[in-house]
């Protein structure tokens, strides 16, 4: 069976013109062979009846328990599956829509933020081989005992990435109101373009540096199980971004020289930069002290150095408060500098290719930009930039690296 699994933005499904253009691209993946599951997301934005944010704007939600603010806030998506199904109906397609749990989808129990451990087949299986087409309602699953649960933001590509796997899908369709993934943000960069291919990697590092093309956990799921990705627009007939392993996406001769081995540059906003001065009396073991309680406190750092005599690291913006009070606990003082932001560029050349950082920072400096602190792996190299200095950043790298 030729299964290609079709997810759906809002604002894909928000009015009845925009469910039209679904029941058609479901229609054409029924037309080239494929058993298409499709996968929604509520339905519009906040302000729109059914959003998630409209719907949680109805309660204080820190007056229910986390399972009972689960029951809320998954309704969106259950009701985007049956008004979607019956477009389907509506224009001859048999159709049933399905909650996360019936379509099989089993998380541990932590409401809010769940875990997908694991998708039983079975239920959609069933549907495709009796020719209907199962809707799933994205973001959520069901616990072992039953209990609705929530994957978080940006879960309903979780969901359509853990179908694909656990279906053996061709591919599995990412539909949203871009291109695909950007070589910037097109906010940013006005003339920011499509990326054609781009492999796991690229986008697991784009997306949790700041692209918000695609939910991180999504592309674990797809490298994991090895489901090609596409992430395309809802309202164009591009061919979008294909995401697969490196060797069938990139071509490393085309990325073997620092100014070209760069696929995307991204950026993320509202931090501040810590520095935190170590103890001389007990070396190294202030440190240990220091990163234990702020995680104890449920702080978590980026862009850490940490030296003999002072640590330096990033948190969000708004915990710069607490992050001084933990360390103040140790006996230790932390100054917090805010309005910081990391500019990232992502390519799996960087990797053992010199030159790149020169590159990076060569460009920086020609632009009078200052680099307060900087962090690198395999595939990205990133720098923290006063606020003021962000969009000028990530342009300035745009056009140095030719993107």
């Amino acid at each position: 069976m030729k299964v290609i699994v079709q997810k759906f933005g809002g604002t894909s499904v928000q009015s009845e013109r925009h469910r039209d253009r679904v029941v058609d691209l479901v229609v054409r993946a029924q037309e080239q062979g494929y058993r298409p599951v499709v996968v929604v997301s509520a339905m519009g934005r906040q302000g729109a009846p059914y959003a998630t944010d409209t719907l949680l704007s109805l309660v204080d939600a820190g007056a229910l328990e986390p399972e009972h603010l689960d029951l809320l806030l998954g309704c969106g998506e259950v009701i985007a599956a049956a008004v979607v199904a019956s477009c389907l109906v509506r224009r001859g397609i048999p159709a049933v829509p399905l909650t996360g749990g019936a379509a099989g989808i089993v998380t541990d129990g932590e409401h809010g933020s769940a875990r997908i451990l694991d998708v039983d087949p079975t239920p959609v299986e069933a549907l495709l081989a009796s020719a209907r087409v199962p809707v799933v309602a994205g973001f959520q699953g069901r616990t072992a005992s039953g209990k609705l649960t929530t994957l978080g933001r940006g879960g309903s590509d979780t969901t359509a990435a853990a179908l694909g796997a656990a279906l053996k899908a061709e591919v599995v369709d990412i539909f949203t109101d871009v291109e695909g993934l950007m070589t910037a943000d097109p906010r940013i960069v006005a003339d920011a373009h499509h990326v054609p291919a781009a492999d796991y990697d690229e986008v697991l590092q784009m997306a949790t540096l700041g692209a918000r093309v695609m939910h991180p956990r999504a592309v674990e799921i797809a490298r994991q199980f090895a489901v090609p990705l596409r992430i395309r627009s809802t309202f164009s007939d591009s061919d979008g971004t294909m995401v697969g392993a490196a060797p069938r996406t990139l071509d490393s001769w085309a990325h073997r020289e620092p100014a070209s081995a760069v696929t995307g540059v991204t950026a993320l906003d509202g931090l501040a930069q810590c520095r935190v001065d170590g103890s001389p009396a007990e070396p190294g073991n202030w440190a240990w002290r220091l990163f234990q309680a702020l995680a104890e406190a449920g702080i978590s750092v980026d862009l850490i150095n940490v030296f003999p005599d002072a640590a330096y690291f990033c948190i969000p913006m708004e915990l710069g408060p607490r992050a001084q009070e933990v360390a103040a606990a140790q006996h230790l003082a932390c100054a917090v500098q805010p309005d910081r932001a990391k500019v990232s560029v992502v390519g799996s050349a960087i990797h053992g290719l010199p030159g790149v950082m020169a590159h990076v920072l060569g460009a920086l400096s020609e632009a009078h930009i200052a680099v307060l602190q900087t962090a690198d792996s395999h595939s990205t190299i990133s720098c923290l930039v006063e606020r003021a200095s962000m969009e000028p950043a990530v342009r300035c790298l745009h056009d140095s690296f030719g993107l």
